[in-house]
């Protein structure tokens, strides 16, 4: 991660939970609430990350690995599992809506509310969903105990209803209607990226888009400044500053976010959600490895939307 794509300092992240003025504070749980709480039988820990070894080198006890490229996506077309394998997956990992899932993983908990928005389009109930504030590296720095061992528990009868992509997912088609309507977009990458200076986010290999720049009317905001340097959330005055003062987001337009494959931007999708209570916010998952391989579909380059 480069100096422009790290999470800014803040002290927010020493702010109680429910002293940030989130709409839905109880959407996250701090590190010291869930290591009180580990021995709780309704939890369930997941830990999803980019990295998909490091739960294997150790994880927060009793977590369960979930892998975001074998769990969450569809093996051949380029789309998220469907009804009977997400029902199987949770059936397997012992989750079912009496239990509260606990989500958290590396990179400030990028792949953590990806998946969170995995589990919305399927309609896991908001109430049962909780992420890790901070995530595996604040766990870490806290030097809170790991383990190699993998938990197991008895498998479910989840009953998975038929996932829905119409209330929180845009496709390049709406996106492009979108822009067209001067809607309200959130780029979420890094700086460079929006520019077009590159076509891949810093340190990372390039994967195949053709296209550097933006879509038409995005504002750049990358996903960084929502976190503070301990891979928390900023307070809810911190996120209104932010999207409101200078994207000019209000909580009435509808909002697209979206970044490479739709992972950064899951992150920007939680906070303007379940942080700041935005009620029509998409993430775009097709995001620049689609939109960048477009034909004729708009791009421009430069810091301007």
């Amino acid at each position: 991660m480069s100096s422009k794509e790290a999470a800014s300092p803040s002290a927010s992240g020493s702010v109680d939970i429910g002293a940030r003025g989130y709409a839905r504070p109880d959407v996250l749980v701090s590190t010291s609430w869930l290591a009180g709480n580990l021995d709780d039988p309704s939890l369930r820990l997941l830990e999803c990350n980019e990295d998909v070894l490091l739960y294997d080198m150790g994880h927060i006890p009793g977590a369960q690995k979930l892998d975001w490229h074998q769990d969450l996506n569809d093996p051949v077309n380029r789309d998220y599992v469907d009804r009977d394998a997400f029902q199987a997956l949770l059936r397997r990992l012992g989750v079912d809506t009496s239990h509260t899932v606990i989500l958290y993983g590396d990179k400030s908990n990028w792949w953590a509310t990806y998946a969170f928005w995995i589990f919305r389009l399927f309609d896991f109930p908001e109430p049962k969903l909780r992420l890790l504030d901070g995530g595996r590296k604040k766990w870490e720095d806290e030097g809170r105990r790991m383990v190699t061992d993998v938990p197991t528990f008895p498998a479910s009868g989840y009953e998975a209803p038929e996932r829905d992509d119409s209330r929180i997912r845009a496709f390049r088609d709406e996106v492009l209607a979108h822009s067209k309507a001067g809607g309200a977009m959130i780029d979420v990458r890094s700086t460079e990226e929006y520019t077009g200076a590159r076509l891949h986010m810093p340190d990372y290999p390039q994967e195949g888009t053709l296209r550097g720049g933006h879509i038409a009317g995005a504002r750049s905001v990358p996903w960084s400044r929502a976190a503070n340097s301990d891979g928390t959330y900023k307070t809810a005055d911190e996120l209104r500053a932010i999207y409101e003062g200078e994207a000019g987001l209000n909580p009435d337009r509808d909002v697209v976010t979206y970044c490479r494959i739709g992972e950064r931007s899951s992150h920007s999708w939680f906070a303007l959600t379940y942080l700041l209570g935005y009620n029509n916010v998409r993430n775009y998952d097709g995001s620049w490895t689609e939109w960048g391989n477009s034909v004729r579909a708009p791009i421009r380059v430069g810091d301007q939307p």
